[in-house]
């Protein structure tokens, strides 16, 4: 979603001088004088040049070189209209002056006049149909026109006249591109390079096609050529700063901005695009102001609109982001990416069908687009349509082979409907997704991918994402050794001392020291896939982490003697986490589980938000220990103190389950995958017991029948025998 200023088209020279003068006699003197302003009027002395061809008119009212050569100077100084008039009145003079009629055009389109420009070129090429300049500017007029296969049909009509016109070629450049064709906009361009190495304009028409057939390496180069030769192209600055963008250089996009509008400060598609490299930087404020003075500039800047909604909501300010995705819908009403990106604020807030509709128009308008059919999978799988989303992801990844997202959700969905075996094969699409490829290892020792004999060989399994998927598989590294493999096992530090006493792993090393020898390699999330794990075979015995004893103890004396169950409770993951709006819940709201519980309360958060604090400082029947939670074990033991854990979907659940203590877990209505769908247990953890949301998708029914059950469950309990 960025915005690009258009390329310039370079017409021929505006004055068209040579040529200009007409084929009649006038008295010599006033010849004299006309040759003379002219010579001026090439050097660019142009009030020097005007005021001659004023004393000529003077003299001869009806001087037809000098009314024309006179409204040329008026066009070059911007008084389009005059110069309009101007040529008119010489036209009146000489109506077949085929150099009057193709400036008459030219200063028409300056005007925005591009009918009335075009009939001009027509007329004068009627009289004159070899006139290579004015099929190059008839092309510009029907360019603008948006007329892009007449323009190229202009366009070539000039060449065949002048083959060695470079800017017919550069401006041929921009009606291929305007159409798409960007592997022929680029040629274009080269062959107007091959004829003139220093064209600005080629070199950034050039960089336009570049950038479009994601080159964007070499279409900065060309940008920054162009800008070599005219330093104060703003155009090569504004397209500048796009590429960098792209290439996700977001402080050099801004300086790139800030260079065009140091030189004009009220070109808005600069501080449109000075909007999107703030909003790379996470400046969102920032970027708002931006776009807010690019469209106080430009109220009808489409993709200013349509990016200044996409900063609002990375602000997670929907209702305006949509007021804004409409604004550029109604401006621009043919632009997939907006429909997209409208599907995708629609999707964040849950409403769902107006997503698909919203999915459905970009698919329209782009039947290939890639992304959208992939959002509008994840949609469809958000709607429990699962034979839809997995439609939409394979025709993702038919029209895009390589398209990483596309196969990972393919993957994510098929795990979570329970089809675990071509689950685990899509999965590894994950390496090349931005949103795991930080994790992956490049290690000179090969992957281990189950193929091999590793017995007598070191194989290092290593954690690559949450703390609960580190939980969840490291059950794995028993299975390897029991293959005859020596384990060495790389989880992140706050793990790594609960884990040695992980059964078949021979050594621990926590991420970030040094590693040991190995022979092979494997990530724990591949661990699955290895073991050709179906639901049938899932290796859900439990407890395979156990506590230590010594810290069991030491937190045993720390809680408060009592003869009611003690009851831990976990209310919030990481606010990181792409899916943390829907799996966290506020604690004044999760805290109505607990009410007329007869029973001990331990929070299990090590990390209060803040706007929990309060509410917990309040209570003083929930025990806290925060930070006194140094890592993992120390949170294991505590949990082995516990009668029960109630959690929502994060790392404690994980641990609770693993070391076999019941565990309740609240689930949003589409889980995270590992939860799957419609059961109350989990064949990865026999203890657990899943709350899931209705279709409604709201927290309240499920901490209702979760209090329900609580009191259920504290009532059946015996009165003693609890840990003394």
């Amino acid at each position: 979603m960025k915005q690009t200023a258009p390329a310039r088209p370079a017409s021929d020279a505006t004055a068209q001088l040579q040529g200009a003068m007409s084929q009649g006699a006038p008295v010599i003197d006033l010849a004299a004088r006309v040759a003379e302003g002219l010579a001026l009027h090439q050097a660019g002395q142009l009030d020097a040049a005007a005021a001659i061809y004023r004393q000529v008119l003077a003299t001869k009212p009806d001087h037809f070189d000098s009314l024309h050569l006179l409204g040329v100077i008026f066009h070059q100084c911007g008084r389009h209209m005059q110069a309009v008039q101007q040529i008119e009145t010489a036209l009146a003079v000489s109506p077949d002056n085929v150099f009057a009629l193709n400036n008459r055009g030219i200063a028409l389109g300056a005007l925005g006049r591009l009918h009335d420009a075009l009939a001009s070129y027509d007329r004068a090429l009627a009289l004159r149909p070899d006139y290579a300049d004015a099929w190059l500017n008839r092309g510009n007029a029907l360019l603008a026109l948006k007329r892009c296969e007449d323009a190229i049909a202009s366009y070539d009509r000039a060449l065949t006249l002048r083959p060695d016109y470079a800017e017919a070629l550069s401006n041929r450049g921009s009606a291929l591109h305007a159409l798409g064709r960007f592997a022929d906009a680029l040629a274009s361009c080269d062959r107007a390079l091959a004829l003139r190495a220093d064209y600005a304009e080629a070199l950034l028409n050039r960089g336009n096609a570049l950038k479009d057939l994601r080159q964007f390496e070499a279409a900065l180069q060309s940008y920054d050529r162009a800008l070599a030769l005219q330093p104060d192209y703003l155009e090569a600055l504004c397209n500048r700063a796009v590429v960098l963008h792209d290439l996700q250089c977001f402080d050099e996009a801004l300086s790139s901005c800030d260079r065009a509008l140091a030189l004009r400060d009220d070109f808005a598609e600069a501080h449109a695009n000075r909007g999107n490299a703030l909003h790379g930087l996470a400046r969102y404020e920032e970027a708002l102001a931006s776009y807010d003075r690019a469209l106080a500039l430009r109220p009808d800047l489409a993709e200013a609109h349509a990016n200044r909604a996409g900063t609002l909501q990375a602000l997670r300010r929907f209702d305006a982001a949509l007021a804004d995705y409409d604004r550029a819908v109604a401006l621009l009403p043919n632009r997939a990416e907006t429909h997209y990106n409208r599907g995708n604020a629609l999707h964040a807030i849950l409403r769902f069908d107006e997503a698909l509709t919203s999915y459905g128009r970009a698919l329209a308008l782009r039947p290939n687009y890639a992304e959208a059919l992939v959002n509008r999978g994840a949609t469809l799988q958000n709607l429990r349509r699962f034979d839809e989303a997995l439609a939409d992801y394979q025709r993702a990844y038919a029209v895009r082979p390589d398209f990483a997202d596309a196969h990972y959700n393919e993957a994510l969905c098929r795990l979570l409907i329970g089809d675990l075996r071509r689950g685990w094969e899509e999965h590894e699409w994950r390496w090349d997704t931005d949103q795991h490829k930080s994790f992956r290892r490049n290690f000179a020792q090969p992957l281990w991918t189950g193929s091999d004999d590793i017995a007598g060989k070191t194989i290092l399994l290593h954690a690559e994402q949450g703390f609960g998927d580190t939980i969840q598989f490291c059950r794995y590294a028993t299975l390897a050794a029991a293959r005859g493999a020596r384990i060495v096992l790389e989880v992140q530090a706050p793990l790594a001392a609960l884990m040695r006493a992980l059964p078949g792993v021979a050594q621990v090393i926590p991420r970030g020291e040094a590693l040991p020898h190995f022979d092979l390699h494997c990530p724990l999330l591949s661990l699955p896939r290895v073991f050709a794990t179906e639901l049938g075979s899932v290796p859900g015995a439990t407890p395979f982490l156990h506590a230590s004893a010594e810290l069991t103890a030491h937190w045993r004396e720390r809680l408060p003697r009592c003869d009611r169950p003690r009851i831990g409770l976990a209310w919030s993951g990481r606010p990181t986490h792409k899916n943390d709006h829907n799996r966290s819940v506020a604690l004044a709201t999760f805290l109505d589980i607990i009410a007329d519980a007869n029973a001990d309360f331990v929070s299990l958060q090590r990390e209060v938000r803040a706007a929990d604090t309060a509410t917990l400082s309040r209570r003083g029947d929930i025990i806290h220990f925060g930070e006194d939670l140094r890592d993992f074990s120390d949170t294991a033991a505590l949990i082995a103190n516990l009668d029960l854990v109630v959690a929502v979907d994060t790392s404690v659940a994980h641990l609770a389950g693993a070391l076999a203590k019941p565990v309740w877990v609240l689930l949003p209505f589409i889980p995270d995958w590992r939860w799957l769908l419609d059961r109350d247990g989990s064949p990865w953890y026999p203890t657990a017991r899943l709350f899931r949301q209705d279709e409604r998708r709201r927290w309240d029914g499920v901490i209702a029948r979760v209090n329900t059950a609580l009191r259920e469950y504290i009532r059946g309990r015996r009165p003693d025998g609890y840990p003394p």
